[in-house]
């Protein structure tokens, strides 16, 4: 009765484990997607109504995802206290649910925020298509990840089934 308690167990950690992996995995897809929408959101404002910088972070806090959310409040509070954009936003990019080609390609985005409308577009539009890019390969190989985590989560508890007994 032991070991089958204890079977049944392992294999609950295994599903948790494959839970966990893919919520995070989705986690990362809706973060990026919010980011997309946002950034190209912003570059329209910039570039149609020339809203300030900080007033345009701040709506877009309110308008995405929470994960995207923190970047662009993040950011709006700094250029607030007068501190430089480009660090804080390198910080604040690298500390979201993303893939680490998309957080550096967000954070290098971070230094291309200060200049004319048509550069700071300009570098927008970049890393939007870069970005874009990202979640597309995310997207592809979704279902391939998603058997991968379950053989791996699944055949590794059973081994440790199989080896306790």
């Amino acid at each position: 009765m032991l070991k089958l308690l204890g079977s049944a167990l392992i294999l609950g950690a295994g599903a948790w484990l494959r839970w966990n992996t893919l919520a995070q995995q989705r986690r990362q897809r809706q973060t990026l997607r919010a980011l997309l929408g946002a950034l190209r959101r912003m570059a329209e404002e910039i570039r149609m109504a020339r809203t300030a910088l900080p007033l345009l972070l701040e709506r877009l806090a309110g308008q995405c995802g929470p994960d995207a959310a923190v970047l662009f409040s993040g950011a709006a509070a700094a250029l607030r206290r007068g501190e430089p954009l480009a660090p804080v936003w390198r910080a604040l990019s690298g500390e979201l649910p993303l893939p680490l080609q998309s957080r550096e390609v967000l954070a290098d985005l971070g230094a291309d925020l200060h200049g004319d409308e048509e550069a700071v577009c300009k570098a927008i539009s970049l890393a939007v298509q870069r970005l874009e890019q990202h979640r597309e390969d995310l997207e592809n190989s979704r279902q391939a990840e998603e058997k991968r985590v379950t053989a791996l989560c699944f055949s590794g508890a059973a081994l440790l089934v199989i080896l306790l007994i």
